[in-house]
């Protein structure tokens, strides 16, 4: 089974926060849109197994018409053979969803909504330089539900300067009172170049605080825990049966399509990424050719990235796995290293998987690149 990523690299203001590929102007959209479907049909014969799961994110898809949505899932279609149960999620923000939209969204075949509230505090929200309200992003999660969106997603930061811990409670008991079945929930994490990097820079704003994303997260963890969501992933928590199995196919190794600006593409062997400039995308594509780079993935490499994302996961490393496909070596230098974390009690050692524990999972990557390769 596969996957199939569209970047749509428009959204209605820049977050403070943000430095995924978009833009703020929106003149181009419908030209982006029949380029994109253009590149549908010039990259049919990147996958060739059938397609589980279709993921329009961003930018902020919601943006589009139902009609421009529509468009290239139709594309998709006639060029891939797409699952009857396939998992279609379409990244949203609280101040597009409209009963119209709703209602076309569901007709399309969308089966799932990942709606970017990030806070229910307004003060939070403006920090941000978010688009919509506390109100909007809990009165679009009543109105998905009532059109028969059961299977939604929200995204919450925690950590930010104007977060205290009572209001983090607020945002994860919020979403829990809403009957919310997956959180995907991220610590603020200062990028480069942006608004946010600027501020801080500048001493407009304090720097992130580690210690109270830490205290943030160890609390998410035991809140969410007794309410029976399942930590399957670091950042993500879902009710049995509400995994999301797109992003599950990208911590599982499984091939997938990026279509887009900035979209990226991995067939097992090989990772690439198409341009991030909307109008040289545009451009290439009226020529028939998909802009993009390549990267060849060595063994070592590839192990790299399995420990990397399996360790991400509940099920954990295999080692069983790593013996399979890259020897007997590459398990004894792993569970050297790991050695000492399981002695830190960072991480445990059951049935030939490592797994990290809920301390080891504040310190993941690091642990990550000591069993590197």
């Amino acid at each position: 089974m596969a996957g199939i990523y569209i970047h749509i690299p428009f959204c209605r203001k820049a977050c403070h926060y943000c430095n995924f590929h978009f833009s703020t102007t929106h003149s181009l959209l419908p030209q982006m849109i029949d380029a994109i479907v253009t590149e549908v049909a010039l990259q049919k014969k990147y996958l060739q197994e059938n397609i589980d799961t279709i993921y329009f994110g961003g930018g902020t898809p919601s943006l589009c018409t139902a009609a421009q949505i529509d468009c290239i899932l139709q594309a998709i279609k006639a060029s891939f053979l797409v699952n009857n149960d396939a998992e279609i999620t379409l990244e949203s923000n609280p101040d597009d969803i409209t009963e119209e939209r709703l209602l076309a969204w569901r007709q399309m075949g969308i089966n799932r909504l990942s709606i970017g509230v990030q806070s229910f505090v307004e003060d939070d929200l403006r920090w941000m330089n978010r688009a919509h309200s506390a109100t909007q992003a809990t009165n679009c999660i009543k109105l998905a539900q009532q059109y028969g969106f059961n299977n939604v997603t929200i995204d919450l930061i925690y950590g930010t300067p104007t977060l205290t811990d009572a209001q983090w409670q607020q945002n994860v008991q919020t979403a829990i009172n809403l009957g919310v079945t997956h959180l995907s929930c991220y610590a603020l994490t200062v990028e480069p170049k942006t608004a946010l990097d600027k501020m801080i820079r500048l001493e407009k704003i304090g720097s992130v605080d580690a210690d109270k994303q830490a205290r943030h997260f160890e609390l998410l963890m035991q809140w969410l825990q007794t309410e029976g969501f399942e930590h399957y992933e670091i950042s993500n928590f879902a009710k049995p049966g509400h995994r999301s199995r797109h992003n599950s196919s990208y911590w599982q190794g499984k091939t997938y399509l990026g279509l887009g600006p900035s979209a990226h593409s991995f067939n097992g062997n090989s990772r690439q990424w198409n341009i991030a400039n909307n109008a040289l995308y545009m451009a290439s594509i009226a020529q028939q050719i998909v802009p993009f780079e390549i990267e060849q993935l060595t063994p070592t490499q590839q192990l790299n990235e399995y420990i990397m994302t399996s360790l991400r996961t509940i099920e954990g490393l295999s080692i069983q796995k790593v013996q399979q496909f890259w020897g007997d070596k590459a398990v004894a230098a792993i569970m050297q290293e790991a050695q000492l974390h399981l002695h830190d009690n960072h991480m445990v050692y059951c049935n030939q998987y490592l797994r990290l524990t809920n301390i080891g999972k504040l310190l993941a990557d690091g642990i990550a690149a000591d069993l590197f390769g």
